[in-house]
């Protein structure tokens, strides 16, 4: 048996529309006895509305079959926090309801910030950058739910936490401390973990090198980059982050050694 570990956009689908062959090469995967689970950077939306996508798409799934960046965050801040200590977000309201489902105390006050975490907000405006910098100043662990640059949907690349990842750093000069999304060891742990296999069995499919391969290439994993998303067939022969197979697309996965 083995386990798939699937990204999502990029790689199963782009914005609303499922990429070609997805769900029959998902179906085909677990007919032959394969585990499959599916692993977002994404914090702006929740497991369940991925769940629901997915399903829309044709690819049956349970909850526990979708992890993402807000899920692995809420754990890691929950193993971090002590009674009263709180979390400053800059992030929009799905990563928020997941920290308050793991009982996370939450603030927008920097003097009161033991933590900050920083993920895609659309509404990101120079009073949060202020927010978060001086609850920095104040000594305040600066966490990121994931690293990514860009987004990719139907319409084009839209900017994601990266770029406020840039902006905190700009201004303190100071790279932050964790990123727990991939390719972060606590992303690539949660997806075994559900998948109840070792790295060793284990494909990551993914349309970024540096965050899907990289935590591949990391975690021991075989590595597939699929050419739907972000990263391009000329970036991965010249990458460090180099996978043990490109595809032109999810429906080749079937057939990989």
């Amino acid at each position: 048996m083995r386990g798939y570990i699937f990204d999502l956009d990029g790689t199963v689908y782009l914005g609303e529309q499922p990429i070609p062959g997805a769900a029959e090469a998902i179906a085909a995967l677990r007919q032959r006895g394969d585990q499959v689970v599916f692993l977002s950077n994404k914090p702006i939306a929740t497991r369940e509305s991925y769940m629901e996508k997915l399903n829309r798409m044709g690819i049956p799934v349970s909850l526990e079959d979708v992890l993402n960046s807000s899920l692995v965050a809420a754990r890691y801040l929950q193993s971090l926090c002590h009674p009263r200590e709180k979390v400053l977000v800059v992030g929009e309201e799905p990563i928020c309801k997941e920290l308050i489902r793991h009982g996370i105390p939450l603030t927008e006050d920097p003097e009161e910030a033991r933590y900050v975490l920083l993920s895609w907000d659309r509404g990101f405006t120079y009073e949060k950058l202020t927010r978060v910098f001086q609850a920095w100043m104040r000594g305040a662990e600066v966490i990121a739910s994931n690293p990514d640059r860009t987004c990719p949907t139907e319409k084009g690349l839209l900017p994601d936490t990266g770029g406020i990842i840039g902006a905190l750093e700009g201004v303190t000069g100071k790279p932050i401390q964790q990123v727990v999304g991939k390719p972060s060891s606590l992303m690539a742990e949660a997806a075994v973990e559900q998948l109840g296999v070792d790295c060793a069995s284990c494909f990551v499919v993914g349309d970024r090198l540096e965050t899907d391969i990289r935590m591949g290439n990391q975690a021991g994993m075989t590595s597939v980059l699929v050419l739907t998303g972000v990263s391009t067939r000329e970036e991965a022969y010249t990458s460090c982050d180099r996978p043990r197979y490109i595809v032109e697309s999810i429906a080749e996965v079937v057939d990989l050694e």
